[in-house]
C-alpha cells in the first residue's frame, strides 16, 4: 500500500496552455486509512488561504485540496496572459488538477463562485460543443454553499467591485490605502450581528489584511464578469441523482439571496438543505451571512461535512 505522510504546499501543476495552478494537500495522513479527500473551491476573490479556518479543522479527519484560482494567488495565467476567465475554464483547470492527482474518489465543496463552478464540474461531461470524456474519479458527495444557478438580478445584493482608482500622485498604494478599498468586499460577506460582535473584531481585521495580497483586479474583474453571464450549457437535469448534494446558504447573505439555494434545489430535485438543529450534521440557524464557515464553532462545519459523506449510495467506506 502506499505511504502518505507529509502534507503538500504550494505543489504545482502546469495546464497544457502554460497556465500554472497552485494548490495545498492537507490531512496527507488520513489516506492510508482511505479517508475519501474534499476539494474545497473558493469564490470571486479568493485565495486558497481564505479557507484556513474549515481547512484545518476539517484535516484533522480527512485530506483537504486547496487551490488558488487561475490569475489568482500564486496560480499564473497563460505566458500571452489573453485568455477570457470563466466558470468553464476555472471548471476545466479544476477537473485538470484531479485528473492529474489521480484520486479514486473525492467529495467537492464549492464556496459562492466555486459552488458555480462545482455545478459546472458536474455538467461538463454533457458539454453540447466540448464534453469531457467520463470521470476516472468518483464525486461521491457535493457541497453548494452560498452560491447560485443562474446570473443575480436582484438589487442591493453582491459584491461590489469596480477597478479600483489610480493611486494618489502615481505612487503606489499604501497597505491602509489597500485596505481601504477592499474593507466594502469583506464587510459585506458578513451580516450585522456578525459585524457588531466586539468577539470578531480582531478576525476581521486579520482577514482584511489577508484581502490585500494576491488579488488582481484584472482577474476579480473578469470572475464578475463571468458571474454576470452564468451559464452551463447543460442542464442541471443531467446530474446524477445518486451524487448526494447538499445546500448550505445562510439567510442573512448579503451577496447571494437566500432564495437562490432554492433555486438550486428545485433544479436539483435529489439536492437537499442543510438541516437546523443541535444534532451533528445540523447548524444551530440559518442566521449567517455569506462567509458561511466564519460562523459557529467550526466543528458545527466539521459536523456537518462529516455526517453528510457518511449518508447515501456514496457512503465513505474507510478501511480497516
Amino acid at each position: 500500500m502506499k505511504e502518505y505522510f507529509n502534507d503538500q504546499l504550494g505543489a504545482t501543476i502546469q495546464h497544457a496552455d502554460g497556465a500554472i495552478m497552485t494548490y495545498d494537500v492537507l490531512g496527507v495522513r488520513h489516506f492510508a486509512a482511505g479517508r475519501v479527500p474534499i476539494v474545497l473551491i473558493g469564490g470571486m476573490t479568493s485565495l486558497r488561504g481564505d479557507w484556513e479556518r474549515l481547512a484545518n479543522a476539517l484535516a484533522e479527519v480527512r485530506p483537504v485540496l486547496l487551490l488558488d484560482h487561475r490569475g489568482m494567488g500564486d496560480s499564473t495565467y497563460t505566458p500571452a496572459g489573453d485568455e477570457e476567465i470563466t466558470i468553464e475554464l476555472y471548471a476545466r483547470d479544476i477537473v485538470d488538477l484531479l485528473l492529474h492527482l489521480k484520486w479514486p474518489r473525492l467529495a467537492i465543496c464549492g464556496f459562492s463562485m466555486g459552488g458555480a463552478i462545482a455545478q459546472q464540474i458536474l455538467l461538463l461531461p454533457f458539454h453540447r460543443t466540448s464534453p469531457v470524456q467520463p470521470y476516472p474519479f468518483e464525486i461521491t458527495h457535493v457541497f453548494l454553499t452560498a452560491t447560485l444557478a443562474s446570473p443575480m438580478r436582484t438589487r442591493g445584493y453582491g459584491l461590489k467591485i469596480r477597478p479600483p482608482p489610480p493611486p494618489k500622485d502615481g505612487i503606489k498604494r499604501t497597505k491602509e490605502e489597500k485596505k481601504e478599498i477592499a474593507r466594502p468586499i469583506l464587510e459585506a460577506t458578513f451580516d450585522e450581528n456578525w459585524m457588531n460582535d466586539p468577539r470578531n473584531k480582531e478576525r476581521f481585521e486579520m482577514l482584511l489584511d489577508r484581502m490585500i495580497y494576491g488579488r488582481p483586479a484584472k482577474t476579480i474583474l473578469q470572475q464578475a464578469r463571468t458571474l454576470n453571464i452564468l451559464h452551463f450549457d447543460a442542464p442541471h437535469a443531467l446530474i446524477s441523482s445518486s451524487i448526494p448534494i447538499l445546500v448550505i446558504h445562510g439567510m442573512n447573505d448579503r451577496v447571494i439571496p437566500f432564495a437562490y439555494s432554492e433555486e438550486i434545489l428545485s433544479l436539483i430535485p435529489h439536492a437537499r438543505a442543510v438541516g437546523i438543529g443541535n444534532k451533528r450534521g445540523q447548524v444551530p440557524s440559518l442566521k449567517f451571512g455569506h462567509q458561511w464557515f466564519e460562523y459557529f464553532d467550526v466543528q458545527v462545519w466539521v459536523g456537518v461535512v462529516e455526517e453528510f459523506m457518511g449518508q447515501g449510495g456514496h457512503a465513505e467506506r474507510t478501511k480497516l
